[in-house]
């Protein structure tokens, strides 16, 4: 999958990011190029090697198609939530790191289904965040919102679950 200079991408687990540059550089006697991408919530910038991007997960923005199938699967999608913290931890970190959205959204809802019923640990308090963020920023950048109008959307469909999303911190 090639990009281009001023693309919007996903880096798995990290969220969007544009492409800033395409460089190339020499190791020894091997050349690699890299795309410098610039992620938006953190404004870090982080060098992946043309020859990783598959092994990353890097993406384009998903399709609008993709979008309403995620904000459906929040409005009355079912969740199994693993009892161990541990195992549960372990699952959802696998589901983060994959990039895809639709599972983003599962550990979104099942944190919060599992919040209305006992505090969350720190970790999952913060991927609880993390996916947040991964859902508005990519909604708002696919609809052509701002992350206002896409929290205002994810709340919508979680509304129909009897759910909330919960403040930024």
């Amino acid at each position: 999958m090639t990009f281009e200079i001023g693309e919007k991408v996903v880096y798995p687990n990290q969220g969007v990011g544009t492409i800033e540059n395409i460089s190339a550089r020499s190791f020894g006697a091997q050349f690699e190029k890299f795309y410098l991408l610039r992620l938006v919530y953190t404004s870090m910038t982080v060098m992946v090697p043309f020859s990783n991007v598959g092994n990353i997960g890097l993406r384009k923005i998903t399709k609008t198609s993709e979008i309403a199938k995620v904000l459906n699967y929040l409005s009355i999608g079912v969740v199994s939530n693993i009892a161990d913290w541990k195992c549960r931890f372990k699952v959802n970190s696998e589901k983060m790191q994959s990039g895809n959205l639709l599972q983003i959204a599962d550990v979104l809802k099942g944190l919060l289904i599992l919040q209305a019923d006992k505090p969350l640990s720190f970790r999952e308090k913060k991927m609880l965040e993390r996916a947040r963020h991964m859902l508005v920023s990519e909604l708002s950048i696919a609809r052509g919102m701002d992350q206002e109008e896409a929290t205002a959307t994810l709340q919508k469909a979680l509304a129909k679950s009897f759910l909330t999303l919960p403040p930024v911190s």
